[in-house]
């Protein structure tokens, strides 16, 4: 497993995620009507999070790569069908698959940050690996902001969505170049 392959991948998934998180908070309120609304909407989904991680815990070495795949999965699914919530029940079942697939992006780069790093040389890769996604997520706020002010959120939740299915698109590929022995990255 390529290091860069990672960064490059999880990225486009902090790209995506960036890039709607500020106006998915804005989303979220004026559905909610509420701060404490908005609360339990945030709650739900930390704690869906921790659930799922606690599931996925034991089970993490098998799946590796794949919650790569599934995480941004999950997530488009989640991004194309936000513009089309009327009720908050729906926000909270979406927060809920969103608290699982955000459990399983973490825990999935986590582990394959970890066995591609070797153990006493890691604080560089690790660093390196921080770096580019957390500019990936500075980029994505300014980007959203621009997208936004000549579009609608509707058209932002879709472009994250278009984001999270290509993630999940490069994993899945390189996941099965890796089976067939040629990793396709």
């Amino acid at each position: 497993m390529s290091i860069q392959w990672l960064i490059r991948t999880q990225s486009v998934v902090t790209l995506a995620g960036g890039m709607i998180y500020p106006y998915y908070l804005l989303f979220l309120k004026n559905l909610g009507n509420s701060y404490s609304k908005y609360g339990l909407a945030f709650a739900v989904f930390t704690v869906s999070g921790a659930l799922a991680s606690q599931w996925l815990g034991p089970r993490l070495d098998r799946l590796g790569a794949s919650l790569l795949v599934w995480s941004p999965l999950g997530m488009t699914a989640a991004m194309l069908l936000f513009p089309w919530v009327a009720s908050y029940a729906w926000v909270l079942a979406l927060q809920l698959v969103m608290g699982a697939c955000s459990a399983m992006q973490r825990m999935g780069e986590r582990l394959l940050l970890a066995d591609g790093t070797q153990p006493g040389t890691r604080g560089p890769d690790m660093a390196n690996y921080q770096f580019w996604t957390s500019l990936a997520s500075g980029a994505a706020v300014i980007l959203g902001g621009y997208v936004i002010d000549w579009l609608t959120i509707d058209v932002l939740f879709y472009f994250s969505a278009m984001l999270y299915a290509a993630s999940a698109w490069a994993v899945w590929r390189y996941k099965t170049g890796k089976r067939r022995g040629t990793p396709s990255a």
